[in-house]
């Protein structure tokens, strides 16, 4: 059988058998924070086996992408080196969701295998779970009794818990599994040893094939297990390795699946896979790698430098070092691999096929980088291991690669191991760590580059001052990693979207085709282009979407851009013509903006202020709007204009009455005056030397933030039973509870003088104290550094190192007499010494300094090493 019927032959059998086809979840997880790619088939099931969500069909069949290439299914550097790693794979599943159990399981997969697949019984294997004393855990004497029927039962092995009790992770669902084995080895040596010996026992050629997991219990968060309410079949079988039996290979890539990558690679390098074992391990590589790659491009993920991006980029840079090393590769070449994919998988995954070119793309631009950074890195590396003496390679040479020409540190190691060197690790990551606390890389901000969809006959044209919405293309995409979070830049051919600009935040919304809906999250101008920040792309990003603007944040942000006009004339008329805009922010929830003014506004001003903003909206005044007027003559209109602003010959003039409000603008607008409803001003306060800072609201926020003063009013009241005068009353209050504070303080004081005096009564005349406090001298934090203040003058020639355990953390107190410290004594200095010893830090003055640890263990020690230390001082 070629590959795509034995795909189809495990579909079609177990649809027979009352399931339902479900396609696969995409290779990049979206919303498990525990997983960056899915690694196994039953990631998308996890609600149903976690009693989350209630499966509508408890019988599916599916075949899905998965990718290990991290946490601890980690195989990258395995890849290629053998024949049977990959990094994407496909895993075949049939799934009960409390529906059949074993005895379906088992059976079926003995009648897929040896009637539908007619594979030869004599080579199979299954292991069984053995059980487990320690967990109370009985063997599985249900799986064992139904293979018997089926199989010889010396071909019945037992398996531990480690190969056959299977668990989603340290808490959650679990049960016993029994896999199933084949052995692929010729005859003659499946005669000289027998295949049960070598079951499990990593032998390349007698593979585990299928796994069949009974899930029937919960592991309990204090490792306990529980019987599960529902019992339910997860089943896993590697396709590869299932082609790979069905095909009588002795190697995963010698198969269909692979050999049509591998026959180009052989043409197009004029090598001949099979002659030479290093060019062998290349094809591979590649040939694996470029699936990995393809298939997550096609879900969404580009090559980016962090997060599931970073791991992405990391396994296509892999493949191009092995190509560029041991295949000549000089240009880029591995994208052009995806054409075969693309037509290999059209019916089964048909997200590549869609989006060939731009997979194509992406590929060839990530390649093209890396093979410069690839010429120079190598040149460097061969130049420097020339002038080595010994075998070690400085890891600050390794950090220099990585850091000034982005050459990954394991490529560094790789090249080492195959020249007989190896590479100081230590010294690189002390090196790493360094420069990041020197510089917030982590922070900054990481750009691909453009990928082209399709060609521009011209810049974005904005329909955003007309529309809310609109049919558009998207141009060009980009991969962008910023603070740990990688999202995405488009740039379409028209677009609704506002783009920041003017203090005005740029515009979200969604963009649709019939298949998903995908999330605008920010849009903003760079250089010329308007660009659109989104979370995801689009699974076929040449298709026809349509863009539709978020309507209450855009009605609610060009109310308050309107405001700000408004606001800007009513502070000229009431603070002075010298007043200009120096700044603003707009968006829907709020209003910033920043003038030229000497002084803090009164309180006077600023309802005047108010007053003419609110008379002006109940005016309606309607906008007026001239798009495209000559520079000259808006300015001979008297329109105001923003130093350091750049203006072409044509501007867009805003005007709210002529006698009022012109204002040169390329943001948002409300269509009348009317509709901003109230101004009210929130704050007013300085920015800087001549510059002030209005932060005020309008329309719904100020009629929710009116009713919050209200009901605050009257809540105050009732509390003060609605004194006739509130403002006395509080301000009474608040004269009352000073007056109790400051007897409260004294109270105190005399509680911690008393406390040090009785302290103090029980001490021996020691010259130095270091003792551990009751409980009842250190019922706070406050209370030992209060009682040493005392002590000092109880005892002005005694040193106090005092320690106590105050809301479950380890305190340090020092004090030194005067004396001492006359002498170069500092009890800051010398408690950050002392504190090491619980995990701590601490400091202070010379003569007196406290610390706080983290272990409560390591306060005794603190306490014996402090004693011991300022001995010899003393």
């Amino acid at each position: 059988m070629q590959a795509q019927e034995i795909r189809d032959t495990f579909l079609s059998f177990f649809k027979e058998k009352g399931h339902k086809i479900v396609p696969s979840a995409p290779i990049v997880v979206k919303n498990d924070p525990t997983l960056l790619f899915t690694n196994a088939g039953m990631n998308q099931f996890k609600d149903y086996f976690l009693g989350n969500k209630k499966a509508t069909d408890t019988r599916v069949v599916d075949t899905q992408k998965c990718l290990r290439v991290s946490g601890k299914h980690n195989d990258l550097e395995e890849v290629g080196i053998d024949t049977y790693h990959h990094t994407m794979f496909e895993m075949l599943g049939n799934w009960s969701f409390g529906d059949y159990f074993k005895k379906e399981a088992i059976s079926w997969a003995w009648e897929l295998l040896t009637e539908r697949y007619k594979l030869d019984k004599d080579r199979i294997y299954v292991t069984v779970f053995e059980g487990d004393n320690k967990e109370g855990l009985a063997e599985d004497a249900e799986s064992k009794e139904i293979w018997g029927r089926l199989i010889d039962k010396t071909r019945i092995l037992y398996g531990n818990k480690k190969d056959n009790f299977w668990e989603m992770g340290d808490s959650g669902p679990c049960g016993p599994c029994t896999e199933i084995h084949y052995d692929i080895r010729p005859d003659a040596e499946r005669k000289e040893v027998p295949g049960h010996k070598l079951v499990n026992n990593g032998h390349p050629q007698v593979i585990e094939i299928w796994n069949n997991v009974f899930i029937e219990f919960n592991r309990k968060a204090d490792g306990s297990l529980e019987q599960l309410p529902a019992r339910h079949v997860d089943t896993g079988m590697g396709f590869e390795r299932l082609v790979r039996v069905m095909q009588g290979k002795s190697s995963n890539y010698d198969t269909d699946i692979f050999m049509p990558l591998i026959r180009k690679m052989e043409v197009d390098f004029r090598l001949k896979y099979g002659k030479s074992e290093i060019d062998d391990i290349a094809f591979r590589v590649i040939a694996d790698h470029i699936r990995a790659v393809t298939f997550t491009i096609a879900d969404g993920q580009l090559p980016s430098n962090t997060g599931a991006g970073y791991v992405i980029r990391r396994i296509l840079r892999r493949a191009v070092r092995y190509g560029y090393t041991f295949l000549g590769m000089q240009e880029p070449y591995i994208y052009q691999l995806v054409t075969i994919l693309a037509n290999q998988f059209k019916t089964v995954f048909p997200e590549v096929y869609k989006q060939e070119d731009f997979i194509k793309n992406v590929i060839r631009e990530e390649e093209a980088s890396f093979l410069r950074t690839l010429a120079s890195g190598t040149k460097l590396f061969d130049k420097h291991i020339e002038k080595m003496e010994g075998k070690t390679i400085n890891g600050s040479f390794a950090f220099e690669l990585y850091d000034t020409y982005g050459f990954p540190f394991d490529l560094t190691e790789l090249m080492a191991r195959e020249k007989g060197f190896h590479v100081d690790e230590e010294t690189f990551k002390k090196d790493l760590a360094q420069q990041k606390k020197r510089s917030k890389a982590d922070a900054e901000k990481e750009q691909g580059d453009w990928i082209v969809i399709s060609e521009s006959k011209g810049p974005t044209v904005f329909l955003g001052y007309d529309e809310n919405e609109a049919d558009i293309h998207i141009l060009r995409i980009r991969t962008v990693a910023q603070k740990g979070k990688t999202t995405y830049h488009a740039v379409f051919d028209q677009t609704p979207f506002y783009p920041e600009g003017g203090g005005q935040v740029g515009d979200t919304g969604t963009i649709t085709n019939s298949e998903e809906t995908l999330n605008i999250l920010n849009t903003f101008k760079e250089n010329d282009l308007i660009i659109h920040e989104l979370e995801n792309i689009p699974v076929n990003p040449n298709l026809v979407l349509h863009g539709v603007v978020d309507k209450k944040k855009r009605v609610d942000t060009a109310a308050n851009h309107s405001a700000t006009h408004l606001l800007h004339a009513a502070l000229r008329r009431v603070l002075g013509t010298h007043v200009a805009q120096k700044g603003s922010l707009v968006y829907d929830k709020a209003l910033r903006f920043d003038f030229s003014h000497f002084a803090k506004m009164t309180d006077d001003e600023i309802a005047k202020v108010e007053h003419i903003v609110n008379e002006k909206i109940r005016e309606d005044i309607h906008l007026q709007e001239d798009r495209s007027i000559p520079k000259e003559e808006a300015e001979k209109k008297g329109a105001m204009m923003l130093f350091g602003e750049k203006y072409g010959e044509k501007v867009r003039m805003i005007t709210f009455d002529p006698a009022y409000s012109i204002e040169l603008c390329g943001g948002i607008h409300t269509k009348s005056t009317g509709r901003l409803g109230f101004f009210k001003i929130v704050s007013e306060s300085a920015v800087a030397a001549g510059v002030r800072r209005i932060e005020a609201v309008t329309g719904p926020e100020a009629e929710r933030m009116i009713d919050e003063q209200f009901a605050l009013a009257k809540e105050l009241k009732e509390m003060l039973k609605n004194p006739k005068d509130l403002i006395g009353a509080v301000e009474q209050l608040r004269t009352d509870l000073k007056t109790q504070g400051q007897e409260l303080d004294k109270l105190k004081q005399e509680i911690y003088v008393a406390k040090a005096k009785e302290f103090a009564a029980n001490l021996n005349g020691e010259p130095i104290i270091a003792q551990m406090l009751a409980p009842e001298f250190a019922r706070d934090a406050e209370m030992p550094r209060q009682m040493l203040t005392e002590l000092r003058k109880l005892k002005p020639e005694t040193l106090f190192l005092l320690g106590a355990v105050v809301d479950g953390k380890p305190y340090l107190w020092l004090a030194a007499p005067d004396a001492l410290v006359a002498k170069g004594f500092h009890a800051g200095n010398t408690i950050k010494e002392i504190a090491k010893e619980m995990q701590g830090g601490g400091g202070g003055q010379p003569h007196f300094a406290t610390a706080v640890g983290k272990d409560v263990n390591g306060l005794g020690k603190a306490l014996e090493k402090g004693k011991g230390m300022m001995t010899g001082d003393r």
